[in-house]
C-alpha cells in the first residue's frame, strides 16, 4: 500500500466528514467479563443471520466476524439456526426470520423498529428462543439501520472506520463483553450523508492504478469507499467523473452500490450516467 498517497489523495474524505455531526449510541462494550461474555480466552460465541438476510448486511456481519479476529484473534462462527445456548443475532425486520420471531414473542419492541428510517436497537435478552438461553440481539428498521448497529459494535470493541483509509490501529482485547440493556442512536436527523468524489486526477487515479490495477474506479476501489461511508453511518456517494464513468467502466459498480446500501447521486452530468470527457 502506497500510504502517503492513499493518505493526501483521500484527505477529502476525512475533511467531509468531521463537517457532519456525529452521534453514536452509548458506550456498551466492555473488556472485562461482566454483562454478556462474547468472546474471551481466544473463544467467541457465534453470529446468527438469516440465510434470507440482505446481502449487505451478510456482508457487514462477515466484516463483524473479521474484526472480531483482528481484535481478539478469535474468529466467531456465522450460523443461521438458533442450535446453541448463548449467541449475537443480527438482522433487519422485514428479512430475518428470527428477529420477526423475537419481536413476535415481544422479546423485542417492534415498535421501536417499525416505520423507522436507518434505526437499529442492540440488546440482550433472556432466552430469545427454546434452548437458547441468552443473546445479544442487533435489530435493524431496514438494510442500512442493521449495518450501522453492526458497524457500532465493530467500532466500540476496536476497530476504527478509518482502519483502512488512514491506517488506524486495531485496538487489540482478550476480552469483549456487552452490558445489560438496549441502546441505539436513533434514526438520522440528515437523510443523506455522504461523499462528494471530484477532480479525481491525478492523485486518485493515479493511486487506483497503483493499488487495484485499474485506469477507472471499479467495484473493488468503490467497495472501499462504500465500507467508510457506511462505518462513518453514511448512506450517500457522488462518484469520481472527471475521466471515469461510474456506469460505464465496470459493470459491477452499481449492482456492488445497491448491494452494500449505498445511494448513488449525481452531479455535473452524471444525471445521463456519463462523464466529463463524453461531453468535451
Amino acid at each position: 500500500m502506497k500510504t502517503n498517497l492513499k493518505h493526501s489523495c483521500l484527505l477529502m474524505l476525512l475533511a467531509l466528514f468531521i463537517c457532519l455531526p456525529a452521534s453514536a449510541a452509548k458506550s456498551f462494550v466492555n473488556f472485562t467479563p461482566e454483562g454478556f461474555v462474547w468472546i474471551q480466552n481466544g473463544k467467541a460465541l457465534p453470529i446468527l443471520i438469516d440465510k434470507n438476510e440482505y446481502k449487505g448486511v451478510w456482508r457487514a456481519a462477515t466484516n463483524l466476524q473479521n474484526d472480531a479476529m483482528q481484535v481478539t484473534g478469535a474468529t466467531p462462527e456465522l450460523i443461521n439456526q438458533p442450535s446453541v445456548k448463548r449467541a449475537i443475532i443480527v438482522g433487519s425486520i422485514d428479512q430475518s426470520e428470527w428477529i420477526k420471531k423475537l419481536i413476535a414473542t415481544k422479546k423485542i419492541d417492534g415498535k421501536e423498529l417499525k416505520g423507522k428510517h436507518e434505526k437499529y436497537i442492540l440488546q440482550t435478552i433472556a432466552n430469545p428462543f427454546e434452548g437458547m438461553d441468552e443473546a445479544v440481539v442487533i435489530a435493524g428498521s431496514d438494510k442500512r439501520g442493521t449495518i450501522y448497529g453492526i458497524y457500532e459494535l465493530c467500532e466500540q470493541m476496536g476497530v476504527s472506520p478509518w482502519y483502512y483509509w488512514a491506517d488506524v490501529p486495531v485496538q487489540k482485547h482478550s476480552t469483549i463483553s456487552i452490558k445489560a440493556g438496549s441502546y441505539t442512536d436513533g434514526e438520522p436527523a440528515v437523510r443523506y450523508r455522504g461523499l462528494f468524489l471530484n477532480d479525481e486526477a491525478p492523485c486518485l487515479t493515479s493511486w487506483v492504478m497503483n493499488t487495484f490495477g485499474t485506469e477507472y474506479g471499479g467495484h473493488k476501489f468503490y467497495e472501499k469507499v462504500f465500507e467508510l461511508i457506511l462505518r462513518l453511518r453514511g448512506n450517500y456517494l457522488w462518484p469520481a467523473m472527471w475521466g471515469w464513468s461510474f456506469y460505464a467502466d465496470d459493470p459491477l459498480n452499481s449492482p456492488t452500490a445497491d448491494e452494500m446500501g449505498i445511494i448513488m447521486g449525481t452531479s455535473h452530468h452524471e444525471p445521463m450516467a456519463r462523464n466529463h470527457q463524453e461531453w468535451a
